[in-house]
């Protein structure tokens, strides 16, 4: 049985970097993405403060054969089950493969509002072989809450899951 709980006086990157060693310790030797995306999720949650919503979105297929966002592992509200491409915050991380650091969500152009006390947002793409396979989506009832430093924090956590999702 793990207890990974950080400490709360930690700076970002040191928070950061125990997220990162947390969630290399409970994927490392196990194959099942779903296990691991949903570990890991519940990791973010208990890591980063203020937050409304942590989880992924995966890659996948629609019924016209296109490629979409679609709901994985996850903490917080009931959230949108399907995102198309280049739509809200976490369609344009799959969109160019770069993150998305969202002062203020409501000025985003095509924002999804799945949490209507969602205020701010972080997401970063998961990316394989040059590809989008999923996206590490954070969101916070606070605006401006997330900064270069979260986006790094995640970006490394996003390296290193590449093969575990």
């Amino acid at each position: 049985m793990f207890d990974f709980k950080p400490d709360e006086a930690l700076g970002k990157p040191e928070l950061y970097r125990q997220l990162n060693e947390a969630a290399d310790a409970l994927t490392s030797a196990e194959p099942d993405a779903v296990a691991n995306m949903a570990n890991v999720a519940a990791l973010i949650w208990e890591f980063v403060p203020e937050l409304n919503w942590a989880g992924f979105y995966r890659m996948g297929g629609n019924a016209s054969g296109g490629d979409e966002l679609v709901l994985g592992p996850f903490n917080g509200r009931p959230a949108c089950i399907r995102i198309p491409i280049g739509v809200g915050v976490c369609g344009a991380a799959a969109k160019t493969g770069e993150t998305q650091l969202v002062e203020d969500v409501h000025a985003f152009p095509g924002h999804i509002a799945c949490d209507t006390a969602s205020r701010s947002e972080v997401v970063v793409p998961v990316m394989r072989d040059g590809k989008v396979i999923a996206v590490i989506d954070l969101d916070s009832p606070r605006p401006a809450r997330f900064t270069q430093e979260d986006a790094d924090g995640l970006e490394a956590l996003a390296r290193m899951l590449v093969d575990r999702i």
